[in-house]
């Protein structure tokens, strides 16, 4: 009778979406003392929270990361401009061939 009012468990997934609405930080540091002598601290600051508190909250680094807004347009750019420069190098010199011939001559000459 009683048990109807009791709270049941949250699964994992009721756990993930409160932690994801709310928000989580974790935070420590850790030093290294030699002789009273501070030779490394190290500070660690982790927080946890969806996309969207995140913006709520003014963290956004992820829309000006050069390494994460990058269109395609810029790289299908880079990709043709190396492709041409790596043609005008292997067209352009001829070196490779010269040493080849260069080496077969040698060969043959003793």
């Amino acid at each position: 009778m009683g048990q109807s009012n009791r709270p049941q468990p949250a699964n994992l997934a009721d756990i993930l979406e409160r932690v994801l609405d709310k928000g989580i930080i974790i935070a420590g540091d850790i030093r290294v003392n030699l002789l009273d002598i501070e030779l490394l601290t190290i500070k660690i600051r982790l927080l946890i929270v969806s996309v969207d508190k995140a913006q709520e909250m003014g963290i956004d680094w992820w829309r000006n990361d050069p390494m994460l807004t990058t269109s395609e347009n810029a790289l299908a750019e880079e990709n043709r401009a190396l492709r041409e420069r790596l043609e005008a190098l292997e067209g352009g010199s001829g070196s490779e061939e010269t040493s080849e011939q260069g080496a077969k001559e040698g060969q043959r000459r003793g």
